[in-house]
């Protein structure tokens, strides 16, 4: 199987997974950490364009999980951590990160904040070995193993 569809299908079994678990996954802790890591992974590289922070932000309001909460503050909520990354990236990502940790307390909703970094990761067929090393980054934070992700 080549690499691009290993990744789609990933993508595609990770937000399956999320749909399954969308009525667990309603907690300001859950949004606060899912917006973070959406930020995180669309900034790993150091910069985001316009059209990667369109994409992204396309993704956020179509996915069925994040539909639970109202788009608009979604949208304000990745913004912000948006602009703390592309502020100043190491001082951004620490308390990007914070924001992830959130979801600590609640496995099931850890996992999910993960699921959806790789979701965004993936989403342009290229989860590429930055997006990765943030995600793993994030569950660290999140106190997960990285090889229960493939990362």
């Amino acid at each position: 199987m080549a690499l691009w569809d290993r990744i789609k299908e990933s993508a595609s079994s990770m937000q399956t997974q999320l749909v399954a678990k969308k009525n667990d996954l309603k907690s300001g802790a859950f949004r606060d950490a899912s917006m973070a890591m959406c930020a995180l992974v669309a900034a790993a590289d150091g910069t985001i364009d316009p059209s990667e922070r369109r994409r992204v932000a396309q993704l956020i309001a179509t996915n069925e999980v994040l539909q639970n909460f109202d788009a608009t503050d979604l949208q304000r909520r990745f913004d912000d951590n948006l602009n703390k990354l592309t502020t100043d990236f190491d001082f951004g990502k620490v308390s990007v990160l914070q924001e992830i940790a959130k979801a600590k307390k609640k496995p099931a909703e850890a996992r999910a904040v993960i699921q959806i970094g790789i979701v965004i990761g993936g989403a342009d067929g290229d989860f590429d070995k930055t997006e990765q090393a943030v995600v793993r980054e994030a569950c660290f934070t999140l106190d997960l193993p990285p090889h229960e992700f493939d990362l």
